[in-house]
């Protein structure tokens, strides 16, 4: 287990270098040095900006993964399970996967002006298709003949779920939340920036409009240490607790 943590910091140590190197080589305001942006980060967490602008994304973020995983989990059970429902809903969701989150952020503002709602609301349509996908692809697959048995000793149907259903699905379902959770990070950034007076995203706006890279670079820094904090210490740990049945 260790190893795996020197890799992996290795590898962002690695990406560091190499971006002090370009950025000595180039000598220029447009890139900046680690430390300068390290520096930035500094000040704007000293001064309660970033953690601020930052909390209010990772509750959008939050909600939206939330709404979209549970109604997607559920639609894609259904549409997974039963057939009849699948063809029926099968040229709605195309829809849905092919529409373009600009189109969709744009109408939600229109429809319900330019608020919270609208925008998880925004974050959360363009989520859930994709959830629909590979949760339907997960119920496909389920065992039939593991469900036969759980019929045959008469379990009952929530036991049936817990420990026969939803283990087989649970790959499905960390693919989805792992593609979920890339997917609405920056969704909500580009939500913000179209119609929110606050969030990372209305930040990043406001310093490229005074070609603040500095600034932009230590908010993007803050807001990429959340994603690996995120990935090392929830969804990791969980995939491994949910798959350990099949070790």
């Amino acid at each position: 287990m260790k190893w795996r943590w020197l890799i992996r910091t290795a590898s962002l140590a690695g990406l560091v270098l190499i971006w002090q190197l370009v950025a000595l080589i180039a000598a220029s305001d447009l890139l900046p040095t680690p430390l300068a942006v390290l520096a930035s980060l500094a000040t704007h967490t000293a001064s309660g900006e970033l953690p601020f602008h930052l909390s209010v994304t990772l509750a959008r973020v939050a909600v939206a993964f939330f709404m979209a995983m549970a109604i997607g989990t559920a639609i894609g059970i259904i549409m997974g399970r039963y057939k009849q429902l699948d063809l029926v809903f099968d040229g709605a969701l195309v829809l849905g996967l092919n529409i373009p989150a600009l189109v969709t952020i744009i109408l939600c503002y229109l429809w319900f002006g330019l608020t919270d709602v609208a925008a998880v609301l925004a974050v959360a349509l363009n989520k859930i298709p994709t959830v629909v996908v590979m949760v339907r692809e997960g119920a496909r697959a389920v065992d039939p003949k593991l469900l036969a048995v759980a019929q045959a000793y008469r379990l009952p149907r929530l036991t049936t779920l817990r420990r026969v259903f939803l283990p087989q699905l649970y790959p499905y379902l960390m693919a989805s939340a792992r593609n979920g959770l890339a997917l609405i990070w920056k969704i909500v950034l580009v939500v913000e920036l179209l119609g929110r007076s606050n969030g990372v995203g209305f930040q990043l706006h406001l310093y490229y409009q005074f070609f603040d890279i500095t600034s932009i670079l230590a908010y993007t820094l803050a807001f990429a240490g959340i994603v690996l904090l995120v990935e090392a210490f929830i969804m990791r740990p969980m995939d491994n607790r949910l798959n350990r049945w099949r070790s």
